[in-house]
């Protein structure tokens, strides 16, 4: 009997190395996608480089003519960055969204997170106001941002009291999206044609306006989000098994469900407030990571950056292909691609419980 536990015992530890081995190769895979997308990011443009004459100029930027490396490290770099941090942060803000409210459908935008801070950059574009007049020449970029982390404490603090449950505050975010929502079609009928085209092409998503000050700061962003649900994967492991089930196993639900709300509300404005409207993101990129390696969030939390990171990238480079010498706004491709991802989705939850 012994030796029959001994040898099961080692049949399973042998088939979870295996398991693990198998994720972490297809991690691997995702790092080594991204880094191809991101060669092709940078190699397409008005000005095609070939990938040798790319890759050339990054490892031996000093090799390269003046005009190459100021296109590709000056401009075409800090937009392929944009686009990895930003889809980072919603891929890993939908992923930890999803598993405190259980619910497959939810990302960023079902918090009303987005919706708040497309109507703080309408103050600006529109009416001019700065709502901290300090930060004047940064008026879009931060209006957006305050109102977005407004809309975020909003929900915290009625998140506090008692009786509210997972489904009030999801209930909470649809209705934020449509007040806000609201509010900026009301700022769109009071502009000037000049400022609401401004407000459009905002609330269209775009990575033409980064720079290395905003590529920093999401990465900064990601980089101190990341350490902190990765203290927490064992936690937000248990959290999928039900609120019982965690908390049997010694794990503060309610602490958990509203330090992840906050960390998942930054890294949804700071992204937002810089290149606008994105959706979509934060759903499926998180979708596809648990179906590569599952719900395990060891795994799962880098695999959903990853693919939100390469889901943004390829993005970004379909943007200039659909039009030779032009660049769409990558929120309506993202929209694109989503919303048939969304309708399978939703026909999928019909068939299984979350």
């Amino acid at each position: 009997m012994a030796v029959s536990e001994t040898h099961v015992g080692e049949t399973g530890r042998g088939l979870y190395r295996a398991l693990a081995m198998r994720r972490i190769l297809l991690i691997c895979g995702l790092l080594a996608a991204l880094a191809v997308s991101l060669a092709l990011d940078l190699s397409l443009g008005p000005a095609r480089y070939p990938l040798s004459e790319v890759l050339a100029a990054l490892f031996n930027p000093s090799g390269a003519d003046l005009q190459t490396r100021v296109v590709l490290w000056d401009i075409r770099m800090p937009v392929a960055l944009m686009a990895i941090s930003v889809g980072g942060c919603l891929s890993l803000a939908g992923a930890q969204m999803q598993t405190i409210l259980a619910n497959p459908l939810a990302s960023p935008f079902t918090l009303g997170i987005s919706a708040a801070a497309s109507f703080g950059a309408a103050l600006g574009l529109v009416a001019g106001v700065a709502l901290l007049p300090a930060a004047v020449a940064y008026m879009v970029p931060f209006n957006a941002f305050f109102m977005a982390m407004v809309a975020s404490l909003f929900i915290y603090l009625l998140s506090t009291f008692r009786g509210v449950t997972v489904q009030t505050i999801v209930l909470l975010g649809i209705a934020l999206v449509f007040t806000f929502n609201a509010l900026l079609s009301l700022l769109e009928y009071l502009a000037t044609e000049q400022a609401l085209a401004a407000v459009v092409f905002w609330t269209m998503g775009s990575l033409t306006k980064a720079t290395w000050e905003k590529v920093y700061v999401t990465f900064a962003v990601l980089g101190l989000c990341i350490p902190f649900f990765a203290r927490h994967t064992w936690a937000l492991t248990a959290l999928r098994l039900g609120d019982e089930k965690a908390a049997s196993f010694g794990v503060n639900v309610g602490a958990l469900r509203l330090k992840t709300l906050l960390g998942v509300s930054l890294l949804a404005a700071i992204p937002v407030s810089f290149v606008g409207t994105i959706g979509f993101v934060g759903l499926v990129g998180p979708h596809i990571a648990r179906m590569l390696v599952g719900e395990d969030q060891r795994f799962f939390l880098p695999a959903a950056v990853l693919c939100g990171a390469l889901m943004l990238s390829a993005t970004s480079v379909v943007s200039k292909m659909i039009l030779p010498g032009a660049v769409l706004p990558i929120g309506v491709i993202t929209a694109l691609v989503g919303v048939p991802f969304f309708f399978a989705l939703i026909f999928a939850d019909r068939r299984q419980s979350w």
